[in-house]
């Protein structure tokens, strides 16, 4: 195993916030309830922001042994369907499974056997009347089918009497080096979503000059793309088409190293402290059931903004935005109050987060990625048309040969 960690102390991941819009006054906190919970990243953020959860949902069973034990005192109901008492509950929060909408899914759309699941969250919106409707999901829900499958979900909740919001929002807007973006969504029937969700804006950052420490991508692609990331890793998956653990990779220019992350950073680059996911068993050679959790979790840190700013709202202003025509594709950002959806004029970037390098951030050591691993994205980037950037590939076959060399030493002492 090649070396090459930081030694950094454990970074505050609450980043200095930019406020563009002042908060009026601050609320009391919330009582909430965690629907499809995952391994808690959205409970988590909300409770560093003050609120209390109430009720946990999750059906699989790796993740309630974490839910178990980061949230011992909740009680946790295993499938969403027998939810049926939301009393006293101010916010609903749904991370709906993606499995149905993302591209690196089945792409059945809103009424999939997985992703229908939503439906369950419409039933508790008719049967009860929380203040609050948050729900997450991935950027591909905007574009699949035509875009129907949001065209159903926004007209039921405006058919609920809800007034929403939406927005794209980036991961690293919020100090870490993780390119991941989610589609947040915030509806309420007395309150204004926009206050919360689309007042926070700092811009896309500038772009960095050259001379970065590190570059992520994933060592399963190589024919029609990289999920090439600079200074950051991609988006963390739940695993590959095979389902089994598919972590990104990092080059290191300076040393030539290639490797995989540890799963305790991993974990780090959604906002979690290390061994958030320990509970659910595994170990430093089997950890897959661990990268399929973090990798289907809400980063922390979106929710600890959105917890705070649901506390202290602000006053959005919305006289830069425009009325979407009907057939429009979906913006990356829009809302609606009850009558036509209008384009938001913000970006991906709420805050302006510093993010540390991708090498400065990592507490534990590269994991050599595999000879076998890396041949095969060797072999098949060598016949793409993708291009790379300077001296990768090259840096990808000494990674080989080295490999290979350790492995006919450790044959030859065996």
């Amino acid at each position: 195993m090649a070396g090459g960690c930081g030694t950094a102390d454990q970074l505050d991941l609450l980043p200095r916030v930019q406020r563009f819009v002042e908060p009026v006054v601050e609320g009391p906190p919330l009582r909430t309830a965690g629907l499809f919970a995952g391994i808690g990243g959205v409970e988590l953020g909300r409770e560093q922001s003050g609120h209390r959860t109430m009720l946990l949902s999750e059906i699989d069973p790796a993740a309630q042994a974490v839910l178990d034990v980061r949230f011992a005192n909740v009680p946790l109901i295993p499938d969403v369907r027998d939810v049926s008492d939301l009393r006293g509950v101010d916010l609903v929060a749904a991370g709906f499974p993606c499995q149905d909408l993302s591209q690196a899914g089945r792409t059945a759309g809103i009424n999939g056997t997985k992703s229908g699941l939503v439906g369950e969250v419409l039933r508790l919106l008719q049967e009860h009347d929380p203040k609050w409707l948050l729900l997450e999901n991935v950027p591909f829900m905007l574009s699949l089918d035509g875009g129907r499958g949001m065209l159903y979900l926004t007209a039921r909740l405006s058919q609920l009497g809800f007034a929403w919001a939406y927005r794209v929002v980036d991961t690293r807007s919020f100090g870490l080096p993780q390119r991941r973006q989610r589609v947040l969504l915030l509806a309420s029937r007395s309150e204004d979503p926009r206050d919360v969700l689309l007042v926070d804006d700092a811009g896309p950052p500038a772009k960095a000059s050259s001379g970065h420490s590190a570059y992520g991508f994933y060592w399963t692609e190589g024919n029609r793309g990289l999920g090439w990331a600079v200074d950051a890793v991609p988006t963390l998956k739940a695993g590959s088409t095979l389902g089994i653990p598919s972590p990104p990779a990092v080059w290191v220019p300076a040393t030539g190293q290639i490797g995989t992350p540890d799963i305790r950073d991993a974990e780090r680059l959604q906002g979690f402290p290390a061994d958030w996911t320990a509970p659910a068993g595994g170990n430093g050679r089997s950890n897959g059931a661990r990268w399929r959790l973090v990798g289907n979790a809400v980063s922390v840190p979106v929710t600890r903004w959105l917890g705070g700013r649901l506390r202290r709202p602000g006053r959005y202003d919305a006289s830069f935005d425009t009325v979407s025509r009907p057939g429009e594709r979906w913006p990356r950002a829009a809302w609606s109050m009850g009558g036509a959806v209008h384009r938001a004029a913000v970006s991906e970037w709420p805050l302006a987060g510093d993010r540390p390098a991708l090498m400065d951030f990592f507490r534990f050591p590269l994991h050599d990625l595999s000879r076998k691993a890396t041949a095969g994205f060797l072999g098949r980037a060598s016949k793409s048309s993708l291009r790379f950037a300077p001296g990768f590939l090259e840096a990808v076959a000494e990674h080989l040969r080295r490999m290979e060399a350790c492995g006919r030493e450790h044959a030859g002492t065996g």
